[in-house]
């Protein structure tokens, strides 16, 4: 009864309209009434608990540090260094939008904002040289959803603080399955372009390519200063976070030049609003959460899922397929903050490294954003590229099939995430 009571509410509330974070409160409302006890102070209490979190800091200041990127000429660095190593090759713009975008994963850790700075800077070159709209678009989209895998991660920083896990150990363990999803987009790639008849760029010299690398060294330097910081304990992922920024800032404003005053203050109004969205995600959530363990709906689902327990592969096959399925119809920060308190006890009664569980869980929920029918990053890419769903589904596909394929092997071999993890730590 809890169990129908909680999605009902849920799904309810989100069919008629209702914003996320709104349909989580209602859900709470709905859960307080069964249980007999509406109160509002709880509410209130919960939501302020939910969002007074230090490393919930982290949030804007990886966004601001994004967004400084872009406007200050850092992320158009990347993609030059990008073209004028792969550029030549036959299918090489393919490979620059891979390239470049591992690189800004390592930078920004949003997967939409990586998305529309690819499209934004290669659809033109890529539709001018004659490749498949759709198919580049699909790639963008694939390549775009390694930013919330790659450290620094908004979704990792997000599902620590839901979970109560190590966001550091988060960021480390996700660095191999990140190169791993790109290194499958590479090869996919390379399986459906080989044949195509479209223009290469013609060879940099050496010259022009270490120009490139000198332009953008101030850009490729953040990454290396982000992750050594946090592997060497300089700073915590909160501060890691304002380092970011500040450094973005401080490139964009002094060294490039770029970054002008209304730029700046658009940078900033853009990644408040995408601050607020996420804040109020996470504070929402906390009410629910609070409420999931009350009714002990976790114990409820540990019943239903009893058969599976014995086998931890199976289980987390089980458990990927459920985040798949609710990843296709809800945003990525509201399946963290709905699935995780219900399922994180049932991982530990299993005897699962939540660490694991919490890279499979972003890993999987970023997979759902180039599914339909929500489908977040496609739809940011379909906005840019000017083609339509139907299209942009079509062009994906291969990729996403690469990308499923990467899942399944980190459900069967666990290791792959957790020996490096341990590696980096």
């Amino acid at each position: 009864m809890t169990a129908l009571v909680f999605l009902g509410s849920l799904f309810g509330a989100i069919s008629i309209g209702v914003p996320i974070a709104f349909s989580l409160l209602v859900c709470a409302i709905a859960m307080m009434l069964l249980l007999g006890n509406l109160d509002a102070q709880i509410m209130a209490q919960k939501l302020i608990d939910g969002a007074d979190s230090y490393p919930l800091m982290a949030i804007p200041f990886f966004l601001l540090a994004g967004e400084f990127m872009n406007a200050g000429g850092l992320s158009r660095r990347i993609v030059n260094v990008a073209l004028a190593l792969f550029g030549h090759l036959r299918g090489g713009l393919g490979y620059v939008v891979i390239g470049t975008g591992l690189l800004l994963a390592s930078l920004s850790g949003s997967a939409i904002a990586d998305t529309a700075t690819l499209a934004v800077m290669l659809i033109p070159l890529m539709r001018e040289a004659g490749y498949r709209v759709d198919r580049s678009a699909g790639l963008m989209a694939a390549t775009g959803i390694i930013a919330p895998i790659i450290p620094p991660s908004v979704g990792f920083v997000v599902l620590g603080v839901t979970a109560n896990i190590s966001i550091v150990r988060l960021f480390m363990a996700g660095i191999v399955p990140g190169l791993l999803m790109a290194l499958s987009l590479v090869i996919a790639w390379w399986l459906v372009s080989r044949h195509d008849d479209v223009a290469v760029l013609p060879r940099k010299s050496g010259r022009e390519v270490r120009k490139s690398f000198r332009e953008a060294i101030w850009a490729l330097f953040l990454p290396v200063i982000i992750i050594g910081g946090l592997r060497f304990g300089i700073f915590t992922p909160t501060e890691a976070g304002v380092v970011a920024a500040f450094y973005a800032l401080v490139i964009s404003l002094v060294i490039y030049r770029e970054l002008t005053l209304k730029a700046l203050y658009n940078a900033i109004l853009n990644a408040g609003r995408m601050t607020a969205v996420i804040m109020i995600l996470v504070a929402a959530s906390m009410v629910t959460a609070f409420l999931i363990t009350i009714a002990n709906l976790p114990g409820q689902l540990m019943g239903v899922l009893e058969p599976f327990m014995g086998s931890p592969i199976l289980l987390m096959a089980v458990i990927v397929l459920t985040v798949f399925a609710i990843g296709m119809v809800l945003d990525f920060t509201p399946a963290i903050t709905i699935l995780v308190p219900v399922l994180l006890p049932i991982i530990v009664a299993a005897g699962i490294d939540p660490i694991y569980f919490g890279v499979m869980f972003i890993m999987t929920a970023a997979v759902g954003m180039i599914t339909p029918p929500v489908g977040a990053v496609l739809n940011t890419v379909c906005g840019v590229s000017r083609i339509t769903m139907d299209q942009a589904v079509k062009g994906v596909l291969p990729f996403l099939l690469a990308e499923i394929l990467v899942l399944a092997l980190l459900v069967l071999f666990p290791a792959i995430v957790t020996v490096p993890a341990a590696w980096f730590m």
